[in-house]
């Protein structure tokens, strides 16, 4: 069993522990007990923080861009030298495979070696006027930036709280989630080792309404990004409006799959039932509506049964282990709710659907069919390790599924008709659209969604054009 790391304060580059402080215990959720305390912020400590912010934002936007890149370049290697450490913490705080755990720091250090060479592709341009006259369009660093990350990935939300506000030139505080702070604090540490001043990038944790309600009543942050529900995602935004502060918010979704009659089935139940119990179904892109048309439904259905049944659950540290527990009591207790309230409006249970053991929050990998739409599950986000397949008629009624939520994050779609993908393409509303493909996150490529899944993106350029202001410069001779 790894060793799990001492917790802190990150405030002004000085390391703040549990001394003489309120603490917040963090769990091992394979087995449930608490593994270490994590030091809760006072009022002064977030005044303290706001105030290096501040001074810290003026340092880091004159700070020329080659500096800035080489430091977050630096960055960037000291977390893949770190990767396996920072992977097993994250393993003992939230439960995924080390394998994972460690896949997900390693993807932080290829985000933030393309976030480094942002620093220097933030073009502005010159628009033609007549002799004399000049304008100039800008792009500049917002200023102080807040950012609220999920549990889920503990290292990557973090990253992509950070990578962008640095590389356009800001500063920032960051508040990991409270139930996995350790991923989230090395992944800030190698940010510091690496030469970003201790004014420019903290980490606090407490209650989070106090916290944000305190960082955000404050004129000093400019910009609030945040990954986590919906219904938290909207007090925030609310709470930003009272300032008119930038937001950029990575919300809940609900993942629709729609298989069309000519798709490579083995291809499509291969990727997608190891996407669907990745992390424990824990993933806002997580494919979860499965609307099969009904020539290939039972091909389809059986074939993911056997691959959920086939799925090997266990502690996230053992070799072998495909699925780890859930990250929270609340987890399993949740999902149980929404598989009892499908099985009474007449869903089918095909596999799972059952705790695993009475240790830990362990939950059996669980596929429903013929779902219908007015049970819970099939209208609020499961985010667990369950997955819904329904029959569909056709293109028209898929279509209509795959949009009739107001979510829209990620959405998968499995078909070789070259027309039908284009018009796939046009039709789907989601932010994000994997045609014949699983993955719908690159380095180089936009995070996030539309309607209640948020607004803005993380990743990409658009993940550093999002924490700058456009000026305009309009000059005559």
């Amino acid at each position: 069993m790894s060793t799990y790391p001492d917790l802190n304060l990150l405030i002004g580059g000085e390391t703040i522990g549990t001394s003489g402080r309120e603490t917040i215990d963090v769990l091992d959720p394979a087995t449930g007990e608490a593994i270490a305390g994590l030091p809760k912020a006072s009022s002064a400590d977030l005044d303290a923080a706001l105030e290096n912010a501040k001074t810290g934002f003026a340092t880091w936007r004159a700070t020329n861009a080659d500096k800035r890149e080489a430091i977050l370049r630096k960055a960037a290697g000291l977390i893949r030298e770190r990767a396996k450490d920072i992977g097993a913490a994250i393993t003992r705080e939230q439960g995924k495979p080390v394998k994972e755990a460690t896949g997900e720091v390693i993807y932080c250090a290829m985000l933030l070696e393309f976030y480094a060479g942002e620093c220097k592709r933030l073009y502005g341009r010159t628009l033609v006027r007549p002799d004399g006259q000049r304008v100039e369009v800008r792009h500049e660093p917002v200023g102080p930036v807040a950012g609220f990350s999920a549990w889920n990935f503990p290292a990557l939300n973090v990253m992509r709280k950070i990578g962008g506000p640095l590389a356009a030139g800001c500063s920032v505080i960051v508040k990991p989630s409270e139930e996995t702070p350790a991923g989230g604090l090395g992944i800030v540490q190698a940010m510091l080792d690496a030469g970003v001043p201790g004014d420019v990038c903290q980490a606090v944790f407490g209650v989070p309404d106090d916290i944000s309600r305190h960082l955000l009543g404050s004129p000093v942050i400019r910009k609030v990004t945040f990954t986590g529900s919906t219904a938290v995602g909207k007090h925030l935004a609310k709470l930003a409006a009272e300032d008119m502060k930038v937001a950029t918010m990575e919300l809940g979704g609900h993942g629709p799959v729609l298989v069309f009659n000519d798709a490579d089935v083995e291809k499509a139940l291969d990727t997608m039932a190891s996407n669907k119990f990745r992390n424990a179904g824990q993933v806002c892109v997580s494919p979860t509506r499965f609307l099969v048309e009904e020539d290939v439904f039972e091909r389809f259905r059986d074939g993911f049964v056997e691959r959920a049944e086939a799925v090997k659950v266990g502690n996230g540290m053992d070799d072998g282990v495909d699925m780890g527990p859930m990250a929270s009591e609340r987890g399993p207790d949740g999902i149980q709710s929404k598989i009892a309230d499908a099985k009474d409006k007449g869903a089918k249970l095909l596999t799972g659907g059952e705790r695993i053991g009475n240790q830990g929050f362990f939950h059996q990998p669980t596929v429903l069919s013929e779902v219908p739409t007015d049970a819970e599950i099939m209208n609020e986000e499961p985010f667990g390790p369950v997955a819904i397949i329904n029959p569909m008629s056709g293109y028209d009624a898929m279509l209509e599924e795959a949009n009739r939520l107001p979510y829209g994050l990620a959405a998968y779609a499995w078909t070789q008709d070259t027309k039908r993908r284009a018009k796939l393409s046009s039709e789907i509303e989601a932010g994000m659209v994997g045609i014949n493909a699983g993955s719908v996150s690159a380095a180089d490529a936009p995070f996030g969604g539309v309607k209640w899944s948020g607004y803005g993106s993380e990743d990409g350029a658009e993940g550093v054009t999002a924490c700058t202001v456009t000026k305009t410069i309009h000059e005559n001779a």
